[in-house]
């Protein structure tokens, strides 16, 4: 990562402005390998700098694994609260590039989640060149029709308003009324979609258990965790 000013490395933090940065400067608020300094064109290594003795926040990125409640909607835009984002403390949602979610889950739905402020990421886990497989749990309105099962791995289908048919999915039959559904895609309300198209069906319930080979485990409902970087194993 290249090295920031002093004043704009705290800005893009989430911890103030690049003028509230100059104060904590002179308030000798801010230390550089253990040294005071006052400089805001200093450009330190991240890793160096403390602000009232304490380490700099993530400052080489966030990336987090949110189990998402319904109710919530991925967006920044505040008339379309609450959101996925009010469930990060208010430091994180001030950072520059901004915290935003990897895709999305449409306020109905939840699920596993992935928030980072790391633009390049975003761009390479939503690629449909990588084919990273998306879990879906989708429970129904009527039993699950078997003919479905080929139907939605032959790569056939075609959803209103688009001229090229959907990529293979897996479909599994769980209960007579619920479905598991693994896409390699990622369009808009695409599992409530492809179920309406199929068969007239409407998903009742749409939750995400995967993404990749993350998995939520026995994380709670609004509850977030930290990824490693490795733990994606593309």
């Amino acid at each position: 990562m290249t090295a920031r000013r002093l004043d704009q490395l705290l800005s893009s933090l989430g911890y103030c402005s690049r003028r509230d940065a100059r104060d904590w400067l002179k308030a000798g608020r801010i230390s550089v390998a253990g040294k005071v300094v006052n400089d805001p064109g200093l450009k330190p290594a991240a890793a160096a700098v403390r602000i009232d003795g304490e380490p700099l926040d993530h400052p080489e990125g966030l990336l987090l694994l949110l189990n998402k409640p319904t109710g919530l909607t991925c967006s920044h835009d505040l008339r379309e609260a609450p959101l996925v984002y009010d469930l990060l403390p208010p430091r994180w949602r001030d950072r520059n590039p901004v915290v935003t979610t990897v895709g999305r889950l449409d306020k109905e739905t939840s699920g596993l989640l992935l928030l980072t402020d790391q633009t390049d990421l975003v761009h390479r886990l939503t690629s449909p060149k990588h084919k990273v497989p998306k879990v879906y749990h989708a429970a129904l309105d009527r039993d699950l029709p078997p003919e479905l099962i080929p139907l939605f791995a032959a790569g056939t289908l075609t959803l209103d308003g688009e001229e090229a048919p959907c990529a293979p999915a897996t479909l599994r039959q769980l209960a007579p009324r619920l479905a598991e559904v693994t896409l390699i895609e990622g369009k808009s309300r695409q599992v409530r979609r492809v179920f309406d198209a199929a068969a007239g069906l409407t998903v009742t319930a749409l939750h995400r258990t995967a993404f990749g080979k993350l998995t939520l485990g026995n994380l709670a409902p609004g509850s977030y965790r930290e990824v490693d970087p490795a733990e994606l194993a593309l």
